[in-house]
C-alpha cells in the first residue's frame, strides 16, 4: 500500500469538506423527506439501476412505482402519518421497497433484527407500539410461533416468489399492492413531515428481551448518503456493494442513501459470501464497499490467487478494521482508499479517517471546534476520572477516555441527538451539567485515545457492553436471560479477547455451591434457545464465589484479564461451546484446536 504521509490540518479539513459541504443546506425544519428524494431520482435517473440483486435490475423509476403501490396499499388499510409499521424480512429488494413506500405517507418503519424471536420480538413490537407488522414469508414461521395477542392489529405477509406463502391467514401484501395504483401518492399524505422527523427505527441492542429502538430521521439518512458520497468521491461510474443486513444502520442506511444521493446503483446480497465476493465485484463492476472488520478478515483468509488485483473495487468505508488487516488487504488486493470511521446508530457525532492513516478512526483537525470531548476513564473503577472538586478530567494524548458529544440545539445537522422511543433509555445516554449548567452530552460508550496530531484510535467499549461478530452485546441483558436457567446463584457475563478476531467473545462466570451441578448440555440448549447467536457465551467459567465490589456490583475486570486461560483460572473449571455437539465441553488445548479457537494469549490492559 502507499506509505502514509502526514497531511497538514488544513489538508485534512479540506478532505472532510468534500462531505460536509454537501449537507450545508440541511435544516431540521425543512419540509423535505426521503420520499421526495426518491421521486427526484425517479425523474432525473429514471432508467438507471437503483438495486442490482442476483438477476434483477430495478431502476429508480421502477422502485418508485413499487414504493407507490406499497403507499397506496398501506393507506387503504388505514395506515397514515405517524403510525409505526414493523418490518421483519431478510435482505432482498422488497425490504427497501416497503420502507420507502411507507415513507411516502409519513409512516415510520421499525426495522426488526431478523434473529429476534419469541419474547425478544414481542418486546420490540411493544416498544415501538407498532400498528402493523409486515413479515417476509421466509420468516413467517418465526412470527407464527407467537401468541396472536403479542402481534399488532394488522399483520401482512409478503412473499418473494408469490408461491411460498404461509398458512397463517395474514393479509396478503402482494395482492394489495397488485390492486393499488403506481402513481405518486399526494404529498398531502405526508404533509408536515420535516427532515427531523423519524424515517425509521433501528434496534441497537436486540440481543435479548430488552432491545432499544433508536430514532433515525430523514435528515440522518440523507446526511449519511451525501457525506459518504462526497468523501468517497462518487462519480458516474461508481457502484456500491451491500453485504450487511438491511436492518442495520450500515447496510440499511449508508448504502441506499448514497445511491439515492448520487443516482448510482448498489448491489444487494442476501448475506456476505467470501466465495462469491470477488465474482460479484467483477460481475457488477463494483467500485465501493461498506465493510466491517470481520469481512476483511474473511477475505484475507482465502488462499491468494493470481487475479487478486483483477477487480474494480477502489474505495471502502466502514468500521472495525485493525492496522494489520488494513495494510494486508491494501497490499494484497490493491485497494488504497480505505475510509475508517467511528460512530453509532444513534450518535450525534462522527469521526472519519479521510487521510488513510492505518488503524485510525479519523482525525479532528480542530478538535475544540467540534462537539466532541474525551473524558479520562478509570478502568478499574469503571467510571470517569474526576478532580478534587468532582469535575471530569479530559484525557490527554495517548490516554484512554470515553468519547462524549454535546447535544446541540438549533436547526442544523450538527449535534442532533434523536434518542430512543424509550425516554428512560434516552436519558440514560446523557450526561448533564458536565462543563456548564444546562449542557447535555451524549455518552458514546466508546473508549478512544488520540495522539499529538489529533488522530483518534478506538480502544474498546466501556461498561458492560462488548462487540462480537459486529453486534453489540449487553452483558446485563444476557445475564438477565441466563439467570432464568436453574442452578447458578449468580451469572456474571463479560467479553474476553480471542486472538485473531475482532471484538470480544462472551464468557459467563456461573457461581455454584457445587461445580458438579453444572449441566453443560442443558445450559447450552437454554442459551441458544433464548439468545441471539452472537450473544451466546463462547466460554463458561464455574466459580464457587462471585467477585463483588464494595457496592455489591459484580467485578469483571480481573475475570476479563484472565480470560479463558486455564493457568489463570484460580482453580475454576472452564468450558467452551461446541455447537456441533450441542453442549459445552471442558476447555482443553485439544478442544480449542478442534474448534478452531486459538489459545488465550494473556491480556495486558485487556479491560481497556
Amino acid at each position: 500500500m502507499k506509505p502514509f504521509v502526514l497531511p497538514s490540518r488544513e489538508e485534512s479539513m479540506q478532505r472532510l469538506m468534500r462531505g460536509y459541504a454537501r449537507v450545508a443546506g440541511f435544516t431540521r425544519d425543512l419540509a423535505y423527506s426521503v420520499a421526495d428524494r426518491l421521486e427526484e431520482r425517479a425523474a432525473d435517473a429514471a432508467d438507471t439501476p437503483f438495486i442490482l440483486f442476483e438477476d434483477q435490475s430495478i431502476s429508480f423509476a421502477a422502485m418508485n412505482r413499487r414504493a407507490n403501490r406499497v403507499a397506496h396499499a398501506a393507506r387503504a388499510a388505514g395506515l397514515g402519518k405517524g403510525d409505526v409499521v414493523a418490518l421483519l424480512m431478510l435482505n432482498r429488494p422488497e425490504f427497501v421497497t416497503i420502507w420507502l413506500g411507507l415513507a411516502k405517507i409519513g409512516v415510520v418503519t421499525a426495522l426488526l433484527n431478523t434473529s429476534a424471536t419469541g419474547e425478544v420480538l414481542g418486546h420490540a413490537l411493544r416498544q415501538v407500539d407498532a400498528r402493523a407488522l409486515i413479515v417476509g414469508s421466509e420468516l413467517a414461521a418465526t412470527v407464527g410461533r407467537m401468541a396472536p395477542d403479542a402481534l399488532p392489529p394488522l399483520v401482512f405477509e409478503q412473499s418473494e416468489t408469490g408461491a411460498d406463502r404461509s398458512a397463517h391467514g395474514w393479509r396478503d401484501l402482494d395482492a394489495a399492492m397488485a390492486a393499488a395504483p403506481d402513481d405518486d401518492p399526494p404529498r398531502g399524505a405526508r404533509a408536515g413531515v420535516v427532515l427531523a422527523d423519524p424515517l425509521y427505527l433501528i434496534f441497537t441492542s436486540g440481543t435479548t428481551g430488552l432491545p432499544k429502538a433508536a430514532r433515525m430521521s430523514h435528515m440522518r439518512f440523507l446526511n449519511a448518503g451525501e457525506m459518504m458520497a462526497g468523501l468517497m468521491e462518487f462519480g458516474t461510474e461508481d457502484v456500491f456493494y451491500c453485504v450487511l443486513p438491511l436492518y442495520h444502520g450500515a447496510g440499511g442506511m449508508v448504502v441506499p442513501s448514497v445511491a439515492l444521493a448520487t443516482g448510482r446503483p448498489f448491489v444487494l446480497r442476501r448475506k456476505f459470501s467470501r466465495s462469491g465476493f470477488w465474482s460479484d465485484v467483477r460481475r457488477y463492476r463494483i467500485t465501493a464497499l461498506y465493510y466491517i472488520g470481520e469481512i476483511v478478515r474473511y477475505l484475507l483468509a482465502a488462499p491468494p490467487a493470481p487475479d487478486d488485483r483483477d477487480h474494480s473495487l477502489r474505495v471502502m468505508t466502514g468500521a472495525g478494521l485493525k492496522p494489520d488487516l488494513w495494510e494486508a488487504f491494501a497490499d494484497r488486493f490493491g485497494v488504497d482508499a480505505i475510509i475508517e470511521g467511528l460512530g453509532s446508530t444513534e450518535a450525534n457525532y462522527g469521526i472519519t479517517n479521510v487521510d488513510g492513516r492505518p488503524g485510525s478512526v479519523g482525525r479532528l483537525p480542530y478538535p475544540r471546534a467540534t462537539n466532541i470531548r474525551i473524558l479520562k476513564w478509570d478502568v478499574a473503577a469503571g467510571e470517569h476520572v474526576r478532580d478534587a472538586a468532582g469535575n471530569p478530567v479530559e484525557a490527554g494524548p495517548h490516554e484512554a477516555g470515553e468519547l462524549v458529544a454535546e447535544v446541540l440545539d438549533g436547526n442544523g445537522v450538527a449535534g442532533f441527538f434523536e434518542g430512543y422511543t424509550s425516554a428512560e433509555a434516552t436519558e440514560a445516554k446523557l450526561l448533564r451539567d458536565l462543563f456548564r449548567p444546562g449542557d447535555r452530552w451524549f455518552r458514546s460508550g466508546d473508549l478512544v485515545r488520540f495522539d499529538e496530531e489529533d488522530y483518534f484510535f478506538f480502544v474498546d467499549r466501556v461498561g458492560d457492553t462488548f462487540r462480537w461478530k459486529s453486534e453489540n452485546v449487553s452483558t446485563a441483558e444476557v445475564e438477565t436471560v441466563l439467570s432464568g436457567f436453574p442452578g447458578p446463584s449468580v451469572v456474571n457475563v463479560y467479553g474476553v479477547r480471542v486472538p485473531g478476531t475482532e471484538g470480544r467473545a462472551g464468557m459467563a462466570a456461573l457461581t455454584y455451591g457445587d461445580g458438579a451441578a453444572f449441566d453443560p448440555q442443558g445450559f447450552h440448549a437454554f442459551a441458544t434457545a433464548h439468545l441471539a447467536p452472537y450473544a451466546v457465551p463462547l466460554f463458561v467459567r464455574l466459580s464457587a464465589t462471585a467477585e463483588m465490589t464494595t457496592t455489591f456490583k459484580l467485578r469483571k475486570v480481573d475475570l476479563q484479564r484472565e480470560g479463558y486461560d486455564p493457568a489463570a483460572a484460580r482453580g475454576d473449571r472452564l468450558y467452551v461451546a461446541d455447537p456441533a455437539a450441542g453442549r459445552y465441553v471442558p476447555l482443553t488445548g485439544d478442544a480449542l484446536a478442534r474448534l478452531g479457537i486459538p489459545p488465550f494469549e494473556g491480556a495486558s490492559g485487556d479491560a481497556c
